[in-house]
């Protein structure tokens, strides 16, 4: 034996060998245990060959004897328990069988792994023909005294350390394992779960008191694993395995995971993990599959130790065990649906935060991945509905911060894509030339630098681009999305970086999950708070726009409103492109005016019967876009090319909204977002939302100065008061004419059909801002003076008031803005100013006033001749005005009359008449309670004058009533009288008369003016008894005036 054993380290194959030979484990299959096989067959060989059975017990016992010889030789002594093993099988007496092993398994040294490792090997090869005899040997030692003293609390051994209980446990599960992977599969079965892991697992478990305990020992527990894993070994390759039912798989699955779990998470100290992964392997693979190479527990070389002891190699033996475990696991449901169910428990750790579980994980995954691809053999075309998850998982990890993960993310893509094509019905030898420009790519992922990182990652998804099928895009998408909360940000990056490059590539054919795309960037914004996505977020949505604008503007004008801050950034990416911020602007603008701005709606009933307004949401929602866009700088070009129609479009969606109401669901989110912390909203009031908008389109427009202008003069907060709107849009019409002059002539042009709108609110913004524009010599200087003039002139029979006042107004305008226009077009004028005078749907007499107002400013331009013919009816017609409740019509009617005064030389005696017939009212109006009426009756006194023939009446007028100087009315009107009897004696008694009207007058100081005038032009007993009258008037001035001039009529008398 001893030269047997000096060869046992190597030799080759002897030649001539016998056909029967000892089975070669697949665990056994490396070069030193090979040749240790080599060896047992050429022993067994010569044993079959010598056939004796007296030599082959002498034989063994001899070798038996010598085991003591080799003690500190662990490689020949292990050597020699094999020889040991294959002679017991050879030998035929079982007597001698069981008194040799029952001395082995007395006479061992076990706590020498060698002697261990010997001894189990030993038992599993004799075990081949001695099966029953092996099974109850181990039984029986347990049973005997021998092994009672070895774990007896005070053992009899002194040389045994106290652990050795435990080395002699591991023995004989280790014993066990090799007896199961050894001995016969159609005489081992039934004997697997009755016997063996009975006992192996009696001998595992401890307890103390009825209490299990579990064990600590580190070598019983890698025993244990690697025996189980040899059963498992044996059931697969049994010949009736198929129709073996492993009852006990699960727990012995669940004892794995325990010690799996057990491990410490922060080292990798024992190969534990490493051969539990390795027993799982076994447990779980289909005894139908061939058993993946590599995944034996290899046997430890004796006297070496353990494999895999260093760090480097236990780590990358752990790696592989798990690799072939997953493999395993995979393998028993080789479809897309199993690749999913697999990705569905490493998806978490290939995007973990920690870099080492990812690199573990995707390193796993492309190894899966690389063995599907393999073993893949596709008989029909099916689809692989997976495809765009999957490669969303991984195509991200292209620019993780590890260069390995990004090397393997890159592998992971490149077989799912070569998957796809094979599910499509490509060989799998088949070679895509865009596919396998992906391994060229790897090599721009070496390097670090994130320039270059996300320009490869953005080749890569172009590649996924265009081999993805159509019905795996959108389902890329959507995980893709997922991503962009990845905790690596180089990976939520290129996750946006990929989106875009295939939204590029392939977003023309989504036109349909536009709305589910914008929803979903919608959510991620509000999930991520990082700058780079909401850029790219950005980027993403102006892709889409310029490839599905209407869709786009759809899905954004749907969303809720008041828009919140990610919405409001979504809008403004639309601005980056001038070509398409301008389509888009166009499209919010058709939305604008496609549907009505308001609509009525019936008050509560407790709050009357009346109506309001209320907003419409389309072009609400439109405005405030409309706004978000133009609040971006870049969208300046857009606006300038689209001054015009944005100007009247928002000008005209301001005067619809004045007054107009919120719809109450509306009203209480304003009322929430109010109320709510952060910076104050905007407000979304329809005509605060209208005049902020109008204003942002004036100044991305680059008329700031204009958006100045009304600011300073209060323009804006008038155009949102229903009774002021159109002043407010006055002083915008001016500071236009003033600051963008060049943009009129095409905002004129549009604004002109809206003169004949439904709506009253348009007519009068429009006509309030053409009125405004006559006052400026700027229309005159582009040549819309005579259109604008018409379009007034038009607007005379509109249905609104209001609009016809302002066309007056704007008549009146060209006055000051053109004056020397107003001699040309002074017939036409004049019709229109007495024609407003002439309104008989005037209850305000509003448009008569402002006829009045605007035809003084007009006279100062036109010529007697031009006025002859209507001069007479002009007067007549407003002389009721001097004494109207309204002082604005007393001042504007009685200017007006000391206006006409000018062009009454060929009409001297007529007009004289006219005058006479005022000259009352005039005189008594000096006493008015409002300045601005006496101021007027002063000037209209000082222009008659000249014109009544009597020049001591003149003088006075011209002296007394000048607008800065006071005047003593009671001697004024003295003086008055007394001309008045001098020179118009004849007209006593009608003056007197028109005087004694005002005794009634509802002014008080008209009425105590009134005596004055009496006391002085009748007789004495005459005026005593008109005066009488007023004693008893209630208001104590008025009986002191005549009193006083009682008191001159005595004086007289």
């Amino acid at each position: 034996p001893s030269e047997f054993l000096s060869n046992s380290c190597g030799g080759g194959v002897p030649a001539g060998l016998g056909q029967k030979r000892v089975p070669v484990p697949r665990f056994a299959r490396n070069g030193f245990v090979l040749r240790v096989l080599i060896l047992l067959q050429f022993l067994q060989e010569t044993l079959a060959a010598v056939a004796d059975n007296a030599w082959i017990c002498h034989f063994v016992t001899e070798m038996c004897r010598q085991l003591s010889s080799y003690n500190g030789l662990p490689l020949e002594k292990n050597f020699l328990y094999k020889c040991i093993g294959t002679t017991l099988g050879a030998c035929t007496s079982k007597d001698l069988v069981q008194k040799q092993l029952q001395e082995l398994l007395e006479t061992a040294r076990y706590h020498e792994e060698a002697e261990r490792e010997g001894l189990a090997s030993c038992f599993g090869i004799c075990a081949i023909n001695h099966l029953e005899e092996t099974l109850a040997k181990l039984e029986d030692f347990v049973r005997s005294d021998v092994f009672k003293k070895s774990v007896g609390l005070f053992s009899l051994f002194k040389d045994r350390s106290d652990n050795e209980v435990e080395k002699i446990k591991s023995s004989l599960i280790l014993c066990y394992g090799y007896v199961a992977v050894y001995a016969p599969k159609e005489l081992v079965l039934a004997r697997i779960e009755a016997d063996i892991l009975k006992n192996i697992f009696q001998y595992f478990n401890t307890k103390v008191l009825g209490i299990k305990v579990e064990t600590k020992d580190l070598t019983l527990k890698l025993c244990l694993i690697r025996s189980i894993c040899m059963i498992s070994q044996a059931i697969c390759n049994g010949v009736k395995c198929g129709d073996f039912i492993f009852s006990r798989k699960a727990e012995l699955v669940a004892q794995m995971v325990e010690f799996i779990k057990a491990e410490p998470l922060e080292a990798m100290r024992t190969p534990v993990r490493q051969r539990a992964m390795i027993a799982c392997t076994y447990l779980v693979y289909p005894s139908s599959a061939p058993v993946p190479r590599g995944n034996a527990p290899a046997e430890p070389a004796p006297g070496l130790g353990s494999r895999g002891t260093g760090a480097g190699m236990l780590y990358g033996d752990t790696m592989g065990a798990l690799k072939d475990l997953l493999k395993s696991l995979l393998q028993r449901n080789l479809t897309p649906h199993g690749l999913q169910d697999m990705f569905a428990h490493l998806g978490p750790w290939i995007k973990s935060s920690k870099e080492h579980e990812r690199q573990r994980a995707v390193e796993v995954s492309a190894a899966l991945l690389d063995f599907y691809l393999s073993k893949l053999n596709v008989s029909t075309v099916i689809p692989f509905y997976n495809l765009g998850v999957l490669i969303a998982l991984f195509s991200p990890r292209c620019s993780d911060s590890l260069a390995s993960v990004r090397q393997h993310a890159v592998d992971c893509v490149y077989c799912l894509l070569y998957i796809q094509l094979c599910y499509e019905g490509f060989a799998r030898d088949h070679r895509d030339e865009m596919v396998e420009g992906l391994k060229a790519l790897k090599k721009g992922l070496e390097e670090p630098d994130f320039t270059v990182l996300f320009h490869t990652c953005n080749n890569i998804a172009m590649v996924i681009g265009k081999r993805v099928p159509p019905d795996q895009l959108m389902s890329l998408l959507l995980a893709m999305f997922e991503g962009l909360a990845d905790p690596d940000k180089n990976c939520s990056r290129a996750a946006t970086v990929m989106i875009n490059s295939l939204l590029k590539e392939r977003g023309a054919v989504l036109q349909e999950k536009v709305p589910d795309i914008m929803s979903i960037i919608h959510s991620k914004l509000e999930e991520v708070d990082e700058e780079h996505i909401r850029k790219a977020a950005q980027q993403t949505v102006y892709i889409l726009a310029a490839q599905h604008k209407s869709v786009v503007v759809s899905s954004l004008l749907g969303s809720p409103l008041p828009f919140d801050s990610h919405t409001c950034a979504m809008w403004r990416s639309l601005a980056t492109e001038p070509t398409l911020t301008s389509q888009i602007l166009e499209q919010l603008l058709e939305k604008v005016n496609r549907d009505v701005p308001y609509k009525e709606s019936k008050s509560f009933p407790l709050l009357g019967s009346g109506s309001e307004r209320v907003a419409t949401p389309l072009p609400l929602a439109a405005t405030c876009a409309l706004y978000e866009i133009m609040s971006a700088a870049e969208s300046g070009p857009a606006v300038l090319g689209l001054y015009p129609p944005l100007f009247v479009t928002l000008l005209l969606r301001l005067s619809c909204t004045v007054g107009v109401q919120l719809p109450r669901n509306l009203q209480s989110r304003e009322r929430r977002s109010s109320t709510s912390l952060g910076p104050a909203p905007r407000s979304l009031q329809p005509c605060s939302c209208a005049v902020e908008t109008l204003k942002v389109m004036l100044i991305r427009g680059g008329s700031e100065e204009v958006a100045r202008a009304v600011g300073s003069a209060g323009g804006w907060e008038l155009m949102a008061s229903p009774e002021r709107h159109h002043d407010g849009i006055a002083v915008l019409a001016g500071a236009m004419a003033r600051h963008a002059g060049p943009r009129l002539p095409l905002i004129v042009k549009n604004l002109i059909p809206t003169l004949n709108s439904v709506f009253d609110s348009q007519r009068v913004t429009t006509t309030a801002f053409f009125a405004e524009l006559l006052n400026s010599n700027v229309v005159n200087d582009l040549i819309l003076l005579e259109t604008m003039m018409d379009n007034m002139t038009g607007r005379q029979k509109d249905s609104c008031m209001l609009v016809r006042m302002l066309a007056l107004r704007g008549l009146g305008n060209i006055a000051s803005g053109s004056p020397e226009k107003v001699r040309k077009h002074g017939a036409k004028l004049l019709a229109s100013m007495v024609n407003g005078m002439d309104d008989k749907d005037d209850p305000q007499n509003l448009v008569a006033l402002e006829a009045m107002s605007s035809l003084s400013k007009l006279l100062d331009h036109l010529e007697e001749r031009d006025i002859q013919s209507m001069l007479l009816h002009i007067a007549i017609r407003i002389r009721p005005f001097f004494d109207s409740e309204q002082p604005d019509l007393r001042q504007s009617s009685i200017v007006l009359f000391g206006n006409l005064t000018k062009f009454s030389q060929g009409h001297c005696e007529v007009f004289v008449e006219q005058i006479l017939n005022g000259l009352v009212t005039l005189l008594l109006h000096l006493q008015d309670p409002k300045p601005e009426v006496v101021k007027a009756c002063k000037f209209a006194l000082r222009m008659c004058g000249p014109n009544m023939g009597c020049e001591g009446l003149c003088d006075m007028f011209l002296n007394h009533l000048q607008e800065e100087r006071s005047l003593h009315y009671g001697e004024f009107m003295n003086n008055v009288c007394k001309h008045l009897m001098q020179c118009y004696p004849e007209m006593l008694n009608r003056l007197i008369l028109t005087n004694l009207f005002y005794f009634k007058s509802n002014w008080v100081d008209i009425r105590a003016a009134a005596p004055m005038f009496i006391g002085e032009s009748l007789p004495a007993p005459l005026a005593s008894r008109a005066l009488n009258l007023l004693l008893k008037d209630p208001v104590p001035t008025v009986r002191m005036k005549v009193a006083e001039t009682l008191g001159r009529l005595v004086r007289i008398l």
